[in-house]
Order: C-alpha cells, then sequence, then structure tokens
C-alpha cells in the first residue's frame, strides 16, 4: 500500500504541475510529498522528474513510469466503483443528449422500462443532430454515431452502424441502377447539409465520393422520407432502414461499396474517473439492450441483400 501511495502522489504532481499543488490537494506538505517522490525514486533506481526552482518536467523514464501508473489507478478506481454502485441506486437527474432520429427510434421507446428499473432517477433527453459540448452545456453523456477522433472525452462502443447505399425501386426503374461507384455522378444523391461527402471503403480500400442532387435539407429525417417516396438515391444506416430493406421498398445498391467499418453507435461521458452511478447504469442499460449483434440488424441479412442485389445488377 505504502507503493501505491507513493504512485498516487507521483501522479498528482504531474497533473498539478509541481509538488506544492500536490500537496495542497492531498493535503500533505511539499516537504512530505518531495520526500516520497525522492524514495520513490530510489526505491526505482531512476529519476524520474527534473526539478528546478520553478517548474517540474518528466524525464524520459518518468513519462514511461507516468502513463503506466495512471492506468493502474484508474484499474483501481474502477474496481471500486464496480464494487460500491452495487451497494448504489442510481438518483438525481441524468442528462443525456442523442441524434435525433436514432433517439427517437432506438432510445425513447425503451425509456419506460430504464425509468422502471431505476425509479429514484430523472432523466433529461435532448436530441440533436449536433455535437454538443459535454461538460460545457452540463451534460452527463452523449449518444455519437461518429467515427470518433482522439479527444479527453471517453467512449464506449455500443453497437456497430452498418451504412448501405440504397434507393426505392421506382427510383431504379426510372433512372437505372449504377452498377459502378461513378456512375453516382448521374444520379440525384440525396444528403443533408454538408454532408455531400460519403466516407466509404470498397474493394481498393477507403475513399471518400463526391455526390450531388437538387434538393437540399438540413434534416436527416427529411431525406429518409426522401428516399422512401423514391426520390434518389442515398446512404443510410440499417437502423434507419432496415424494415423497408427488409420489406423491398428500399434494395441496396453497389453492395461492394459500405460506410467505413469504424463509425459506429457510441456512448462518450467526460471522464473514466468516479464515473456517477446513473451514467452507467444508463451506458450499461443501451449495451444490454442492442447486444453484441443490434437487434435492428438481426432480421436482416445483409449479406444475402448484397448478393441479390449482386445478381440483378
Amino acid at each position: 500500500m505504502t507503493n501505491l501511495t507513493d504512485m498516487e502522489i507521483f501522479s498528482r504532481v504531474v497533473t498539478a504541475g509541481s509538488m506544492s499543488a500536490a500537496g495542497r490537494e492531498m493535503a500533505l506538505s511539499p516537504a512530505v510529498v518531495s520526500k516520497r517522490i525522492r524514495r520513490l525514486e530510489e526505491r526505482l533506481g531512476t529519476r524520474l522528474l527534473q526539478r528546478t526552482t520553478r517548474q517540474i518536467a518528466l524525464t524520459e523514464e518518468g513519462q514511461g513510469y507516468y502513463e503506466r501508473v495512471v492506468a493502474i489507478l484508474a484499474s483501481i478506481d474502477e474496481a471500486e466503483s464496480y464494487v460500491s454502485r452495487r451497494n448504489q441506486r442510481p438518483r438525481g437527474t441524468l442528462k443525456v443528449s442523442a441524434p435525433t432520429s436514432f433517439g427517437r427510434i432506438h432510445i425513447a421507446p425503451y425509456i419506460n422500462r430504464f425509468m422502471q428499473q431505476n425509479p429514484d432517477l430523472n432523466l433529461s433527453l435532448m436530441l440533436s443532430d449536433d455535437f454538443v459540448d459535454i461538460v460545457g452545456e452540463g451534460f452527463d453523456m452523449a449518444i455519437r454515431i461518429a467515427e470518433l477522433e482522439n479527444s479527453s472525452l471517453i467512449a464506449r462502443r455500443l453497437a456497430d452502424n452498418h451504412r448501405v447505399i440504397c434507393a426505392a425501386p421506382e427510383y431504379l426503374k426510372k433512372h437505372g441502377t449504377p452498377t459502378t461507384i461513378d456512375d453516382l455522378t448521374g444520379h440525384n444523391c440525396l444528403f443533408a447539409t454538408h454532408q455531400d461527402n460519403w466516407r466509404l471503403e470498397g474493394p481498393d480500400g477507403p475513399f471518400m465520393q463526391r455526390v450531388t442532387g437538387n434538393m437540399q435539407t438540413n434534416s436527416s429525417e427529411v431525406v429518409r422520407e426522401w428516399l422512401i417516396a423514391g426520390l434518389g438515391i442515398a446512404l443510410r444506416s440499417t437502423w434507419d432502414v432496415g424494415p423497408q430493406l427488409e420489406d423491398g421498398s428500399l434494395q441496396v445498391i453497389l453492395p461492394q461499396y459500405r460506410a467505413s467499418h469504424r463509425v459506429g453507435v457510441y456512448a462518450v461521458y467526460p471522464s473514466r474517473r468516479f464515473l456517477p452511478v446513473k451514467v452507467r447504469a444508463f451506458i450499461d442499460f443501451l449495451a444490454e439492450l442492442y447486444g453484441p449483434e443490434p437487434y435492428w440488424d438481426r432480421g436482416l441479412n445483409l449479406d444475402g441483400l448484397n448478393e441479390k442485389q449482386a445478381i440483378s445488377a
């Protein structure tokens, strides 16, 4: 335990930027902090910090040690949180942001079950297609459908997000079925504002396909309605148009091309440390609801649809 405490003191010194600041956070004197850091370095047989009168800096060995110490401390926090939350019930208000269509179709219908399981919880579900500032706008967490880049937020992948190029049979009968990706330039493509570059993966790897169309909207739901109405071709997620693909009112075209497999449905939240029980409860609820294979894909044989489309093409 002494070694573990020294690790925590070392971590606090690095994050706080000075021994005095770390001491204030941990209610220790700067002399005690300095002594514990020196004892840690002696035990390890290497210098971890370069000290001056004004600042400290990590040595190369200190940087590598710090990265591993942070992981160890986070695992301990998570283990303690796991035990403690089994004896706690989610309370207070949980504020969640989610994409409009996904939230309406795949979150809102199941909220009654979640609230019955957590009667002491209040829920604020805000639907928006914008990426909200979780911390700045006071959200506990957000659901995002994206290829997430590195950030200070923590993300848990809840489900894969399959996106396919599709159109209504009426449109294809009238305008013909594209047989190559370049054929899209001769078709009316449907997309929301600023989404005219489709990030796809095909036989030759990932690429960007620029598309054009004669209709504009800022609503993804409007794009879906235009697509079903036979007004053009669109790149859509199976969670959004799965029933139409299954009953034949929409057909997959160019099945060898799909959106990036790195795009997924994620729960994102500010920090893994001291994750509130209410946030953990909602994330676990959605993860169990969607499962390893999301329910919206279970009755939809994409491979079978693709083979059928490839033959018809």
